[in-house]
């Protein structure tokens, strides 16, 4: 598109390892797995804000035919072993523990949040606060922090993050005056509900935000039905951002003639627009080892956000860019993967954050001319 920007911000070999909270603190070699999927906000300064997960890896998962992952308890890092033949290591990012009741993995990076500041435009890097890194604290963020989005309402930031660890798969919720210094909230939302993202804004004083629980089992819709049985985005509505009730209509659900359907979740948290709140999301089409992840975008009614005005599905706003990952191609352990975790009003246009390929940060100018609806 032209004159617009779409690039690479920041890849693993922009993390500096020894500034990292793990430096030091553990019996073994790590590297940045990947630096990616990156909340975004503007500052007050003017400047923008990536809160980045940061993925950091044993560099010799497997020891002595023992397979490892790192693990935080009570204030420091520790590695946990596991027999090689009681696990399958196939997906890079994880590895299933085999004979078990449940299934069960473990991971084989632990994740951290580092703020990262942009220029205005996001088409430069200011600075990277190594001091300002959100790490584990308590023991349901044991195995990580991940996945940060970030929304601006009445002037407050609110930060919701999934923390993960044996106990549960949670959302938590941080918040700021300035995205800078955060105040920890903990659990928000609980088991395996991901993607939460807070609307940038009240909806008749109530906060409303989209949400994504999982499970292994779900209802058929009957023949003939536009939508089909699997992940959606719900909602939810709270007082306060702290305690939240599910909303009791469906928000986005898996569209039965889109090839997107395979998985979807949120992405930014929606914005309001002159059309209605507009929201960016995934959807994952089968392919390969995890599938292909493309951006896709909906517009919802102003009032009533459970109303889709539009949704663009099955024509992806993004895809993953091999182009742009060719010059870290040697990094790379997944590819078809674009993460929308992040947007910012830009005058006129919007600037998107995602992550790329489960590796590193997109910084993407859209005008906002391609986010009308058709008439």
């Amino acid at each position: 598109m032209t004159g617009f920007l779409d690039t690479l911000i920041l890849d693993p070999r922009d993390i500096d390892l020894a500034a990292s909270p793990l430096a030091g603190r553990l019996d073994a070699e790590t590297y940045i797995l990947g630096a990616f999927n990156p909340g975004l906000t503007r500052l007050p300064n003017g400047n923008l804000l990536m809160m980045v997960r940061v993925a950091q890896a044993l560099r010799a998962p497997i020891v002595d035919g023992m397979v490892r992952a790192i693990r935080w308890h009570d204030g420091d890092y520790h590695l946990d072993a596991w027999p090689l033949e009681a696990a399958d290591t196939s997906d890079p990012r994880k590895f299933l523990l085999l004979g078990q009741r449940w299934r069960t993995m473990a991971l084989t990076s632990l994740s951290w949040l580092l703020p990262v500041e942009l220029s205005e435009d996001g088409a430069r890097i200011e600075a990277i606060h190594y001091d300002r890194a959100i790490t584990p604290r308590v023991d349901h963020q044991c195995f990580g922090v991940e996945d940060a989005r970030i929304s601006r309402v009445g002037g407050r930031y609110y930060m919701t993050t999934c923390s993960v660890s044996p106990e549960r798969h949670s959302t938590t919720l941080y918040t700021s005056a300035d995205a800078i210094d955060w105040t920890y909230h903990g659990i928000v939302l609980d088991h395996q509900n991901k993607d939460m993202l807070i609307f940038e804004g009240l909806i008749e004083d109530k906060f409303w935000a989209q949400t994504r629980p999982l499970g292994d089992l779900y209802f058929a819709y009957p023949p003939g039905s536009p939508w089909s049985p699997g992940p959606s985005i719900n909602l939810a509505t709270s007082p306060d951002a702290l305690h939240w009730k599910p909303f009791d209509r469906p928000g986005l659900r898996p569209a039965a003639h889109s090839p997107a359907s395979a998985r979807m979740g949120g992405g930014a948290p929606p914005i309001l627009t002159r059309d209605g709140w507009l929201s960016l999301w995934h959807g994952v089409e089968p392919l390969g080892l995890v599938g292909a992840y493309k951006t896709y975008w909906a517009l919802l009614d102003r009032d009533d956000p459970s109303r889709v005005l539009h949704r663009s599905d099955p024509h992806p706003l993004l895809s993953a860019r091999a182009d742009l990952t060719a010059p870290i191609d040697d990094l790379m352990y997944l590819r078809d993967i674009v993460f929308t975790t992040g947007l910012v009003d830009g005058g006129d246009r919007y600037i998107v954050a995602s992550g790329e390929a489960d590796m590193a940060c997109r910084i993407t100018h859209l005008p906002k001319t391609a986010f009308r609806p058709p008439t």
